[in-house]
């Protein structure tokens, strides 16, 4: 009976998963495209919107799964509540572990599965939508929001780059180095045509244009075909990469991280990112949990409007939490950690007073 019961429940929640899930997706998908439908011109715009929102819906589920996961949790219990069912199930000596277990395991099997799903094939979606928003609609602000401009400012010892374009394998053209004490001074400066790394922390710098600042003011300047410099600073610690942290692999952010700390740049919002790859999907576990935890309150009536708006009220805080943890990590004033797992720490702890109340283990107001 434990077995049927458990398919029973497992069934139900993989069918209201699997109809919300792709109604919220429909929905997203079609209101984009009423926004934004008359921006979209070209002799094959048919095809490049055809392949912008079969992208787009990669992206767009990896962004709804937890409130699906939630959302169909609570309609489910709901929808036993109302069928009488659970009454049933307490009848037969189950308690409310005959319903949360086959919905844990249905949730995690779905945020893990999620995280996979991110890491394969939602990034390079997002890169694709990037790509032909840019060159075949136009619309150059979702090249320049990818964060793929080239210029940077780095520094490393005593130098200061300042890179406009290239990268650490191929060498960067049009490069500035600054070269400064310990009070800030500015001792040296070197403008190239090219950089071009040779081994260990040495460097070419290609037509370069040397200029040293000496403590009397003056300046004296000399041009050269070639200048290799000793700058201290290995290959990799200018394998900057442009662009967004959330489009980036998990090797790719573990690297990123590693390179920035060590050229000086903030790495908050990368760490942030690493930390989300993760977060963001198993937040749906407990977020499930807790929307099934409320529908089985005693006392309840079943009614799906109330299950819907309680789903939506934990959407709502789930991400208002995500959104202030993201400003207070770019303002630097929480870490990464603790916001990417902030609001998955509150709702398994809410998972957790619901199973303790639906199981009687925590102490009741009595009736007046």
């Amino acid at each position: 009976m434990n077995r049927i019961l458990f398919r029973y429940v497992l069934r139900s929640y993989a069918a209201a998963f699997a109809g919300i899930f792709a109604a919220m997706v429909a929905i997203y998908l079609v209101v984009d495209f009423v926004d934004l439908g008359s921006s979209y011109q070209g002799p094959t715009w048919a095809v490049d919107v055809t392949r912008l929102y079969a992208n787009k819906a990669m992206v767009v589920a990896r962004q709804l799964a937890p409130a699906a996961l939630l959302l169909s949790a609570a309609v489910v219990v709901s929808a036993m509540h109302k069928r009488g069912e659970l009454t049933a199930v307490g009848a037969l000596a189950f308690g409310p572990g005959a319903v949360y277990l086959p919905v844990a395991a249905l949730a995690l099997a779905i945020s893990l599965g999620m995280v996979w799903f991110d890491e394969a094939l939602v990034l390079p979606a997002g890169r694709r939508i990037d790509d032909i928003l840019t060159h075949r609609f136009n619309r150059w602000s979702a090249w320049l929001q990818g964060g793929y401009q080239e210029r940077q400012w780095l520094r490393r010892g005593d130098w200061i780059f300042f890179l406009r374009s290239g990268d650490a394998d191929i060498g960067f053209s049009d490069a500035t180095l600054l070269q400064v004490d310990d009070r800030f001074d500015l001792l040296q400066r070197v403008d190239a045509r090219r950089l071009e790394w040779l081994d260990g922390g040495r460097w070419r710098l290609v037509e370069a244009v040397e200029r040293r600042f000496e403590p009397g003011g003056a300046s004296p300047s000399r041009a050269l075909d070639a200048l290799e410099l000793e700058l201290g600073v290995a290959r990799d610690d200018l394998r900057i990469r442009a662009g967004r942290p959330e489009q980036m692999r998990f090797p790719e952010l573990f690297d990123q991280i590693r390179v920035r700390r060590r050229a000086g740049l903030p790495t908050h919002l990368f760490r942030l990112a690493l930390h989300n790859r993760v977060a963001y999907q198993l937040a749906g576990f407990p977020a499930a949990l807790v929307a099934a935890g409320l529908a089985l309150r005693p006392g309840r009536r079943g009614h799906l409007t109330r299950a819907v708006v309680e789903g939506l009220a934990i959407v709502l805080v789930l991400w208002g939490l995500m959104v202030i943890g993201r400003t207070l990590v770019v303002t630097d004033r929480l870490a990464a950690g603790v916001a990417a797992w902030g609001p998955a720490a509150i709702l398994t702890l809410a998972a957790i007073a619901l199973w303790l109340d639906a199981e009687g283990k925590l102490p009741r107001r009595p009736a007046p």
